[in-house]
């Protein structure tokens, strides 16, 4: 956290989105600013500009601060002095919204932090790449897992060789909130995420499927090369998947599988992953996030604990605490740590020095396009009975 210092101030954040019954916006708005690296100063909360200003007060955010939309946000906050206009958005609204938004904001300048899926398509998430790369934005998309502590130690194990070569990678998401028609109720959150003119071409694999499979390229940065997939719906009448499963073929010959339910009863937000190495594999469950497996034919097996004192963790681990081994360190804290990679970059970019690029620690605008290209080819697979569809993008991170 070192260049910090040249800046000598805190960051000032924007939220689009989180206004009064949102959950998300609440998160980001608390990873934002956990290691007083940012203050929040400004703030779009919702579509309906009276409830965009009405929520305003939950923030702390000044009257004069509270716009109607994204677009007001813009316009005045450019017009402002260069000191005390917002140094970057956090982008926390519905699936289909985060395009247009999105763009905005990078074509003005604004760096931006953007809630995943990046976009409602492909064809948005590629265009949103040219959009950055022209107008060197920091872009960060907050696929929140990877900034769990031993997420990055996992990564730094299997790139400096100690599992071996990869033969396999089994990821999981298993929820159960979906097991009943819930948006037939009118929850807020079921009806966007079953509704394709608001979540997209996949329901259950659009939302939480694609953090699986981030995890996997995350931790492992094997590269895709085919994808086959069965997506299905099981309560009758939902127009979107509630369950899918698919096997994808790796660059290297390793073979993954990617799992992902809401209709799975007493499930939670169950997302783990397993790597399969030749010298040894691994284990790691987000519901239990401070322990790791790692095991060995003919070894006693390995417990790794989130320990910022010991030696074991690395720099990438190491990194990604804040308070000693014992104490839980949990989602909030994940998020935060993504919010505070992307911070080092947006700070290079305002003191002059080098930023960006594919290889981040955090996942960016590449990782965005890799996601709606995961997306696109498991519907088109499922579609056509899990037929073997090309699965790498030229976008994406190496």
């Amino acid at each position: 956290m070192g260049i910090n210092a040249p800046l000598n101030r805190k960051l000032r954040m924007g939220l689009v989105g989180g206004g009064q019954g949102a959950f998300i916006g609440k998160v980001h708005s608390i990873a934002g600013i956990l290691d007083n690296r940012a203050a929040l100063t400004a703030g779009a909360l919702s579509s309906n500009p009276v409830r965009a200003k009405e929520s305003a007060p939950d923030y702390d955010i000044p009257t004069e601060r509270a716009y109607g939309s994204h677009k007001e946000m813009i316009t005045i906050e450019l017009a402002l002095p260069a000191e005390k206009r917002i140094d970057f958005v956090s982008i926390a609204t519905p699936n289909h919204t985060h395009f247009e938004i999105a763009r905005d904001f990078a074509q003005a300048g604004f760096n931006v932090i953007c809630d995943k899926p990046m976009t409602f398509n492909l064809e948005q998430a590629e265009e949103l790449v040219r959009v950055v790369e022209k107008s060197k934005v920091v872009f960060a998309l907050t696929h929140n897992y990877t900034g769990y502590p031993l997420v990055r130690k996992a990564r730094e194990m299997i790139a400096a060789g100690e599992l071996g070569e990869i033969n396999a990678i089994r990821t999981f998401y298993i929820q159960g909130w979906l097991r009943t028609r819930l948006e037939d109720s009118g929850q807020k959150q079921a009806g966007w995420r079953t509704d394709p003119t608001k979540s997209g071409a996949a329901g259950c694999f659009g939302d939480i499927a694609t953090h699986a499979y981030n995890l996997a390229r995350y931790i492992t940065g094997l590269i895709p090369s085919q994808i086959s997939c069965h997506l299905k719906s099981f309560e009758a009448g939902r127009a979107l998947d509630d369950y899918g499963t698919a096997v994808i073929r790796f660059e290297n010959g390793a073979l993954g599988t990617v799992t992902a339910s809401q209709i799975s009863h007493g499930r939670e937000n169950d997302i783990w992953i397993e790597v399969d190495g030749t010298k040894a594999s691994l284990e790691w469950h987000q519901e239990e996030p401070n322990k790791m497996w790692v095991k060995t034919n003919g070894e006693a097996h390995r417990l790794f604990t989130r320990d910022p004192n010991a030696g074991f963790m690395g720099s990438a681990g190491k990194g990604a605490c804040r308070i000693p081994s014992g104490h839980p360190e949990g989602f909030l804290e994940a998020f935060a740590n993504v919010y505070t990679a992307s911070y080092e970059d947006i700070i290079r970019r305002q003191i002059g020095q080098e930023y960006g690029g594919k290889n981040t620690v955090y996942p960016n605008v590449y990782d965005g396009v890799d996601g709606m290209n995961f997306i696109t080819r498991c519907v088109s697979s499922s579609h056509e009975n899990g037929a073997w569809v090309k699965l790498q993008h030229p976008f994406c991170r190496k």
